[in-house]
């Protein structure tokens, strides 16, 4: 036991190069600064096993970034344990200034070794492949987004006006068709913003259909088409909330999940001083985003309608009866908290932390009849 030898090694990544520190164990052990090395995987394989033949056990960690987790695949497949840190996680001091790749390193060591990192989920490349497809139509969601609020800027700029209170139907778009403007400029500008709303709108559509054509034969497809038996949860919610969040299991009770989407209320209390504030807005913003947008669908009665009955009909018996008791339950909160004067945005927020119960209930449910 006296010749038994740990370590704990800190990498801060990078495009080109990345910064190695090593920690040995022990409150006395001696944290190093191993070098700059070269991020292709030849050479981080090189280094890892130079490493790990001066110790009988070790430990990496990095920080979770753009360089995405094929350093962490890496060195799980050499059998070394590798843990992707949260960088808004990780403890700083406040006075400390300097922030350079050595210094990062050599901290990410200590951290480790004293236990203080804290690790985020990672996929497996069948899965991060789906998160990624799902994310490109959030990015072109939000490029429709920004082309659409040009051409109302400009019809606003130009004192355009739409009669009808509903935008972008057939009908705005011919309205959009019959303007006339006395500069042949003003009119190619607005033509061709209009052709990009088109070519973004097509992409979106592209882009949904992929997805629903690649949901069946992921792995998590069960989950998926569990969750669409919940009101406001369609095909593009459920595949959002399985490809952000991923495996449910890893959160004890609802409340974690609620906490890890930023649902829950701030809180600064001392003393018999309890004060509630906002709610964090931590963690995974898409999911929260769609939660809440979600939520406004239970401002009406609870009903089955003809697309939520087909789904309800494939789910098993357990999941169907989650949906129904979500339905009732925030339809009910809902109406309760519009009563009592509360503002739309505040009752929707509390509408989608309770659905995110729900939806981890009933993530729960299929996959323990898929296991």
């Amino acid at each position: 036991m006296a010749d038994y030898r740990e370590a704990f090694v800190g990498i801060d990544v990078a495009k080109l190069k990345n910064a190695i520190a090593v920690a040995e164990s022990g409150r006395e052990g001696e944290v190093r600064y191993f070098g700059e090395v070269d991020a292709s995987y030849a050479s981080m394989r090189r280094i890892i096993q130079r490493i790990a033949a001066e110790f009988d056990r070790v430990h990496f960690c990095y920080e979770a970034g753009p360089t995405g987790y094929g350093l962490h695949r890496l060195i799980q497949s050499l059998g070394h344990e590798c843990m992707v840190v949260a960088p808004s996680l990780i403890p700083r001091k406040p006075g400390d200034r300097v922030k350079t790749n050595r210094r990062d390193a050599l901290a990410l060591a200590r951290l480790l070794r004293a236990g203080e990192l804290t690790a985020v989920w990672v996929p497996d490349e069948g899965h991060e492949a789906m998160r990624d497809l799902v994310r490109a139509r959030a990015a072109a969601v939000e490029t429709l987004r920004v082309h659409r609020q040009q051409i109302s800027a400009f019809m606003l700029k130009h004192g355009r006006i739409y009669p009808r209170k509903k935008g972008w139907t057939m009908r705005y778009l011919c309205w959009l068709q019959e303007q006339q403007f006395d500069h042949p400029a003003h009119q190619i500008a607005l033509q061709e913003m209009v052709e990009a709303v088109r070519v973004s709108k097509e992409r979106v559509e592209r882009l949904e259909k992929v997805i629903e054509e690649f949901v069946p034969n992921w792995s998590l497809a069960p989950v998926v088409r569990a969750l669409q038996t919940l009101r406001g949860v369609d095909l593009i919610v459920a595949v959002t909330f399985a490809t952000e969040v991923g495996d449910v299991s890893r959160f004890e009770s609802p409340r974690q999940l609620m906490g890890y989407l930023g649902l829950v209320p701030g809180e600064r209390s001392t003393g018999e001083t309890v004060r509630r504030g906002a709610i964090t807005k931590a963690g995974n913003g898409r999911v929260r985003h769609m939660l809440v947008e979600s939520a406004w669908t239970y401002r009406h009665p609870p009903k089955v309608g003809a697309r939520k009955l087909y789904r309800l009909e494939q789910a098993p018996p357990k999941v169907r009866e989650i949906a129904w008791k979500a339905q009732s339950r925030l339809t009910a909160r809902y109406r309760m908290l519009t009563g009592r004067g509360k503002r739309t945005t505040v009752v929707c927020t509390a509408i989608a932390r309770e659905l995110t119960g729900f939806m981890w209930a009933v993530a729960r449910e299929a996959q323990a009849i898929r296991l």
